[in-house]
């Protein structure tokens, strides 16, 4: 039943990478734009974009997108965020603000001032926060199937669907939910109802070996327990307060319409409130796993988003 952590080191157009940052290392997945023949290329030439993944899942969530964004012109790194997949699982650092450490340490190890952040799902609450406490190294924030944090407007209850609740509550419970991880029956239930379109059998049981990985499950669900358990304590007050910080870098979010997590009434809510240049998208026929069930469509946004953003920043600078 045990895994070694290679599980979560699938091949393709990328290099594996492990990177020392906040006191620990991290996998990321790298992949460099194409060079003209005979010109050399600094680490810094072409612009970061970090790319974080959600519940569950490994930064093989972004797969698609990886040599999408690549050929566009974009340095990309999937990380696999502390506690999962290839990165280090160490006891401690599941509350949100060290995780945001973690991503700036990520951004400076890969030799780059600033990047672009896109997170999905929990992912996505994630890049909010690092954008709120980590602004000297984001360039952008992108959020996939992730309403803002801040709860300036909409509260959790609101915010999330009586499905997602439920899902939030279990999560709460002591040692339960880590079997069902490792088992693998959690995580088949989890993908096939987050997800309108079905996700490949051999995608599944990739994720279900990773979180097999020793201590994977408990890490994974420590970073879930947090954003309930945080909400009366000081530290979580504080996160919370830092959260609604106006967000003055470029921002985009994406919904999938059938996110069965997700309130469409209140998905933008807060991110319009904070954020100064938010995109706002709805993609139709999808869940909440939308870089996999749409990966053409959310490749292209994306590309479009980070042109654009390119762009403003040119003609500011």
């Amino acid at each position: 039943m045990i895994a070694d952590y290679t599980v979560a080191l699938q091949p393709g157009p990328w290099r594996h990478e492990m990177v020392p940052a906040n006191g620990s290392r991290f996998h990321v997945a790298l992949a460099d734009p194409p060079c003209p023949a005979g010109v050399a290329r600094t680490r810094n030439d072409s612009p970061l974009v970090l790319l974080l993944h959600g519940f569950a899942q490994t930064w093989w969530a972004w797969r698609h997108q990886i040599p999408a964004l690549c050929e566009a012109g974009y340095r990309v790194a999937a990380m696999d965020l502390r506690g999962t997949g290839g990165s280090d699982k160490p006891p401690l650092g599941y509350d949100a603000p060290a995780r945001t450490r973690d991503v700036a340490g990520v951004v400076r190890a890969l030799g780059a001032d600033r990047a672009v952040v896109i997170g999905h799902g929990s992912g996505g609450a994630l890049a909010w926060g690092t954008a709120a406490l980590q602004p000297a190294v984001v360039a952008g924030v992108g959020c996939v199937a992730s309403p803002h944090p801040a709860r300036l407007n909409v509260p959790l209850r609101k915010a999330l669907t009586p499905v997602a609740l439920r899902r939030l509550a279990f999560a709460q419970v002591p040692t339960l939910p880590e079997r069902g991880l490792v088992s693998g029956e959690l995580v088949d239930e989890y993908l096939a109802e987050a997800s309108v379109v079905p996700l490949a059998h051999d995608v599944v049981t990739a994720y279900q070996a990773a979180l097999r990985i020793p201590f994977t499950a408990h890490s994974t669900m420590e970073a879930v327990r947090w954003t309930v358990r945080s909400a009366g304590r000081p530290s979580g007050r504080r996160y919370l307060a830092a959260l609604r910080r106006p967000v003055t870098v470029p921002a985009l979010q994406v919904h999938g319409e059938r996110d069965p997590y997700l309130r469409r009434s209140t998905v933008d809510t807060d991110a319009a409130a904070i954020a100064r240049h938010l995109r706002f998208e709805s993609l139709d026929g999808v869940g909440h796993l939308v870089p996999e069930e749409a990966p053409e469509r959310v490749s292209s946004l994306l590309v479009d988003w980070l042109d654009e953003t390119q762009e403003r920043r040119s003609t500011t600078s």
